[in-house]
C-alpha cells in the first residue's frame, strides 16, 4: 500500500470524485461509518464524546456520532466553533442532521460548563478536531482541547491523525509536542508519513480506502507499507481445480550437525505459507532427523565434511536437484565452516533460480561482499535477509552506522548487490535494486529468538514460488509467466488511462520492468507482513518471553484468516 502525502491524498480524492461523479458528502459518510465500525471493533464502551473541529475532520466525527447513536451508545458531541455557520459546507450538512444537540465551545470558559465537563466524562473519546490539512503548532482553543484530551482517563481514537500532528512528518512525535496521545488511529484512502514514522500510538492504526485506489498515482515518497491487502493480492484464493504444482516447489539447502531444526523450520514455514512441495537438501547425517519433523517434508542427503556440514563435493548433486524446483532457500543452519562457505559462494554464483539467501548463506559472503554484485546478464531474482549484525559483516560497516538510517542501508545494499534486501529488525525494510522500498510495521520483541529468521526465509520462498493468482488479476488462469502477470497489470492501467495505449513499446519497456520489480517486491513484503503478524498473534496468545519460532509457525493459519477478515471489512492495519 502506497504511503502518500496529504496533498497527494487530496488530489486523488478530487480526481476520483470528478471521474466517478461522486459526492464529497458520500465520502464523508463512508469515513464516519468506518470510524464507528473501528471503535466498536476495538473498544468496549457505553458512552462516547466526539470532539469536532470546524473542518472535514469534524464532519467525519459528526457521521461517526450519528452511527454510534444508532448502535444505542450514549453520545455527546463537542464542537470548537460558535455555531453551524462556522463549519465547512460538508461538515455543516452532517452536523445539521445530528440526532443530538451539539455543545458549542467558542471561548476558553466554555470548557468549564457543566454540560461540557460531563461530556468529557465518557468511556471513549473520538478526536475529530483537526486532520491532515493541519500544520503545527496548535493555538488557542484547539491547544486547550488537546490538553484536556491528554488528561482524559478513558480511551481515545483519533480520526486521520492525532490532532496536533503533522501528517507529512517523517520524524517521531516528541513527548513535549501539543499532540493528542491516544489509543488508536483510523485514517482514510492511504497512510501518510506520520502513520509510519510518527510513533503516534502503541495501539492499532488502520486504513480505510473508502473505495479510492492509490495503486497508479505518482507519489513523492516512493515508499510503501505492507498490509493485509498485499497478502490478499499475493495469496489469491485457490481455484477449485488447483494442484500442488500451481503453488511451486521450494528447495531448502540447509542444516548441519546440531542445527537440523533451522532447516526443518524453513521447510515447514514454506509449506505452512502455501508452497505445494518442499524438499530439504542437507548433510546425510542429519537427513533422518529433519525428516522426523514432519511427514510432508521431502529430504535429500548431501556429501558432508567431517564436522557434519555440506561439503564442496555436494555441488553436483545440488545442481541435479534444481530440476523442477521454483525457488531456493540457502543458508539456515549451514554453519560457518569454510568449506561450506565456499560451496555457498560457488552455488550463488551460478544459481539459475530465484534464491532466498539467509543466515549462514549471508555469513559466507563476509569479506566477499563484492561477489554478490551483478555481473553481465541479469541474474535470477535473489533475496538477501540480513539482520543488522549480518548486514555489518557483509558490508564491513559498524552496526550503529547501518542502523542510523535503515532505509538508506537497505537501498544501498540492494543497489550494490542487485538483489532484493530484507533488512530485519524493528520496522523491517524491504528494498529493490531500483530503489523501491517497503516498510513493515508488524512484529515485536518476542520474535527475538533463534529460528524466527529461518521461518521468514521459508515464508518468502513460498510467496515467490507461487504461480497461481498474483494481484487478484489472474484467478481464472493456471500457472502464469512474469510476462503475462505484468501484461495483465498494464492492461488494467490502460483501462484506467486509455491514452497510455498510444505510447510506443520502447517507452513502455521501463514501465514493464518497473511493474515486474514491483510484483516481486510486493510478494516479499507480503511474506514479511505475515511473518510479523504471526509473531504478534503468538505474543498475544502466550507471553513475549515465551514465544518460540515454532509458535510463529503455528500462528500462520490464523494470520491468513486475519488478513481475509481485513479484506472483508475494508480495514487494513499497519499494526494492530
Amino acid at each position: 500500500m502506497k504511503i502518500l502525502t496529504s496533498d497527494e491524498v487530496r488530489l486523488l480524492e478530487q480526481e476520483t470524485i470528478k471521474k466517478h461523479d461522486l459526492s464529497t458528502l458520500i465520502l464523508m459518510q463512508r469515513a464516519g461509518f468506518c470510524v464507528a465500525q473501528f471503535c466498536l471493533l476495538h473498544f468496549k464502551f457505553d458512552s462516547v464524546c466526539v470532539v469536532c473541529g470546524k473542518g472535514n475532520n469534524g464532519g467525519d466525527g459528526f457521521v461517526a456520532a450519528a452511527a454510534l447513536l444508532e448502535m444505542e451508545k450514549k453520545v455527546t458531541v463537542v464542537v470548537l466553533a460558535r455555531g453551524v455557520n462556522d463549519l465547512t459546507t460538508d461538515a455543516a450538512y452532517w452536523c445539521a442532521r445530528l440526532p443530538v444537540k451539539p455543545l458549542w465551545v467558542s471561548k476558553a470558559s466554555d470548557f468549564e460548563t457543566k454540560a461540557v465537563e460531563q461530556a468529557f466524562d465518557a468511556d471513549l473519546m473520538i478526536d475529530a478536531l483537526v486532520g491532515i490539512g493541519f500544520k503545527p503548532p496548535l493555538k488557542g482553543l484547539a491547544k486547550q482541547a488537546v490538553d484536556i484530551m491528554n488528561e482524559f482517563e478513558g480511551e481515545i481514537v483519533s480520526i486521520d491523525v492525532p490532532s496536533g500532528a503533522d501528517a507529512d512528518s517523517l520524524e517521531p512525535i516528541a513527548a513535549e509536542q501539543d499532540v493528542v496521545f491516544g489509543d488508536a488511529v483510523i485514517t482514510f484512502i492511504a497512510p501518510k508519513a506520520a502513520h509510519i514514522f510518527g510513533n503516534l500510538t502503541s495501539g492499532p492504526i488502520a486504513v480505510a480506502e473508502l473505495g479510492i485506489g492509490s495503486a497508479f498515482i505518482e507519489d513523492e515518497l516512493d515508499l510503501n507499507v505492507a498490509t493485509a491487502q498485499d497478502v490478499a493480492m499475493v495469496f489469491a484464493p485457490r481455484r477449485d481445480d488447483a494442484h500442488k504444482g500451481d503453488f511451486g516447489h521450494v528447495l531448502v539447502i540447509a542444516g548441519s550437525r546440531g542445527k537440523a531444526g533451522a532447516a526443518a523450520m524453513a521447510g515447514m514455514a514454506a509449506l505452512k505459507t502455501g508452497a505445494g512441495l518442499v524438499t530439504i537438501a542437507c548433510p546425510e547425517s542429519v537427513q533422518s532427523t529433519i525428516a522426523i519433523f514432519s511427514p510432508e517434508l521431502m529430504t535429500e542427503g548431501l556429501s558432508e565434511t567431517a564436522e557434519g556440514t555440506i561439503s564442496l563435493q555436494a555441488g553436483k548433486k545440488v545442481d541435479q536437484l534444481l530440476t523442477g524446483k521454483d525457488v531456493i532457500v540457502l543458508g539456515p543452519g549451514l554453519s560457518r565452516s569454510e568449506e561450506t562457505a565456499e560451496f555457498i559462494r560457488q552455488f550463488v554464483a551460478h544459481c539459475p533460480l530465484p534464491l532466498v539467501l539467509d543466515a549462514d548463506g549471508l555469513n559466507a559472503f563476509e569479506k566477499h561482499y563484492k561477489d554478490l554484485a551483478p555481473r553481465g546478464d541479469p541474474a535470477a531474482l535473489r533475496v538477501l535477509t540480513p539482520h543488522p549484525g549480518e548486514a555489518a559483516r557483509l558490508t564491513g560497516l559498524p552496526v550503529k552506522e547501518l542502523q542510523a538510517d535503515r532505509m538508506a542501508t537497505a537501498r544501498r545494499i540492494a543497489k550494490e548487490t542487485g538483489t532484493f534486501v530484507v533488512l530485519k529488525g524493528w520496522r523491517t525494510i524491504i528494498a529493490s535494486p531500483t530503489g523501491e522500498a517497503w516498510i513493515n510495521m508488524t512484529g515485536n520483541p518476542a520474535m527475538a529468538k533463534g529460528g524466527s529468521g529461518d521461518v521468514l526465509s521459508g515464508m518468502i520462498a513460498a510467496a515467490l514460488a507461487r504461480h497461481q493468482g498474483g494481484l487478484g488479476l489472474l484467478r481464472g488462469d493456471s500457472a502464469v509467466s512474469e510476462f503475462e502477470e505484468v501484461n495483465a497489470l498494464l492492461g488494467e492501467l490502460y483501462e484506467m488511462e486509455p491514452e497510455l495505449e498510444k505510447i510506443d513499446d520502447d517507452e513502455l519497456l521501463p514501465n514493464f520492468n518497473r511493474i515486474s520489480d514491483s510484483l516481486k517486491i510486493q510478494k516479499v513484503a507480503a511474506a514479511v507482513h505475515l511473518h510479523g503478524l504471526a509473531g504478534d498473534f503468538a505474543r498475544d496468545m502466550l507471553h513475549e518471553n515465551s514465544v518460540l519460532a515454532s509458535d510463529i509457525l503455528a500462528a500462520i493459519a490464523r494470520v491468513f484468516r486475519e488478513c481475509d477478515l481485513q479484506m472483508e471489512r475494508g480495514l487494513f492495519y499497519l499494526h494492530k
